[in-house]
């Protein structure tokens, strides 16, 4: 008996990926978003960033970006957050939130993202705006029954005006904190 495993077709695995075109499937665009809230559970507050490119220019978004070959999402994730925040932070530190897929999420294409949350002390970090981010801020974080309300001095963001479908990963990365508390 042999030990050469074949497919329906007669095919060892290297015959198979030897003929394999990877174009076959439309592939989607990876990202990592990234969540980063104060550790201070009577005044928590979230990072953003002001968008400096389209699409969405000019409102807020959670840092973030999109993966390079060779990376593994964690590395994507703490690479971008240094990149836009100078927020130095290891991929171990970072805690995976979920896989946000909705289809049109991202006007550019079919985009996948990765989101992740850390838990900071405000005073320890001191973000600046970098790449294409225009501005960073500390947003406080009020829950509402329309959703989630950001407020920074006199500047207040409801949930519908955050950049692609942050919102939805603020929520699960609260929702996740509380399973916590």
């Amino acid at each position: 008996m042999s030990d050469v495993v074949r497919d329906k077709n007669g095919l060892t695995e290297e015959e198979y990926l030897k003929n394999y075109n990877p174009d076959k499937w439309k592939k989607p665009s990876l990202t990592a978003d990234i969540c980063i809230i104060t550790n201070d559970i009577n005044n928590r507050k979230l990072l953003l960033i002001r968008r400096g490119n389209h699409p969405d220019l000019g409102k807020w978004a959670l840092p973030g970006g999109f993966a390079q070959a060779g990376e593994s999402i964690e590395e994507t994730a703490s690479r971008e957050l240094e990149e836009e925040t100078s927020i130095k932070m290891a991929a171990s530190d970072l805690r995976l939130v979920g896989v946000f897929s909705k289809p049109g999420r991202d006007p550019r294409d079919w985009t996948v993202s990765c989101a992740f949350l850390a838990e900071v002390d405000e005073n320890k970090v001191k973000p600046i705006a970098g790449d294409d981010a225009a501005a960073t801020g500390w947003y406080k974080i009020e829950e509402t029954d329309e959703g989630v309300q950001l407020t920074c001095g006199d500047i207040t963001i409801n949930s519908k005006e955050l950049a692609f479908d942050h919102v939805d990963i603020l929520r699960d990365a609260l929702n996740l904190i509380r399973g916590r508390e």
